[in-house]
């Protein structure tokens, strides 16, 4: 492996997981996946709103708790349940 070069892994207890290896800074990793989820693809996502908006929906969110402590938050058309 070059100088610089590392691996990142992802994982979530549903069994998914995601892991990329570059071999330096400025190499474009190779992505592996697997699992019911596609994380890679989720933080792709992510990573594309926040270059296009500037911000992820989670800023300035309305947070809603239940009694039974479901806790939602909220923006816009975008939400999320914990």
């Amino acid at each position: 492996m070059r100088s610089g070069g590392g691996t990142v892994w992802m994982a979530h207890p549903d069994g998914s997981w995601a892991r990329a290896h570059a071999d330096g800074p400025r190499r474009s990793p190779t992505v592996h996946q697997g699992g019911p989820r596609r994380l890679r693809d989720t933080l792709e996502d992510i990573r594309d709103r926040l270059n296009t908006v500037g911000e992820l929906p989670v800023y300035g969110a309305k947070v809603t708790i239940t009694p039974d402590g479901v806790t939602t938050l909220s923006r816009g058309r975008w939400s999320a349940t914990l």
